[in-house]
């Protein structure tokens, strides 16, 4: 398996614990230059692994409400707003 299979099999909370450590090594300063270029490599593509499956999360929601069609979506700081107040 390669490195690009290996990364799409990656969930998304592993992606951003990656995203969290290629980060730190970067801001460390320790790192070669072409060591720096190989994280953020990795980080693009993470990034884009990570968009991808935010996109589809709203894909699927976006399918979930058509079939309630009654529930409409509410940004998320209202959602939470109205949380509070329940």
């Amino acid at each position: 398996m390669n490195e690009t299979t290996e990364q799409k099999d990656i969930d998304f909370e592993a992606a951003l614990k990656a995203l969290e450590g290629l980060v730190e090594q970067m801001e460390r300063g320790e790192l070669t230059l072409e060591q720096s270029l190989q994280c953020f490599e990795q980080g693009v593509a993470l990034t884009r692994e990570s968009q991808q499956a935010l996109t589809a999360a709203e894909q699927r929601v976006e399918i979930l409400l058509e079939k309630n069609a009654q529930a409409e979506p509410v940004p998320f700081a209202q959602a939470d707003n109205a949380a509070d107040t329940d």
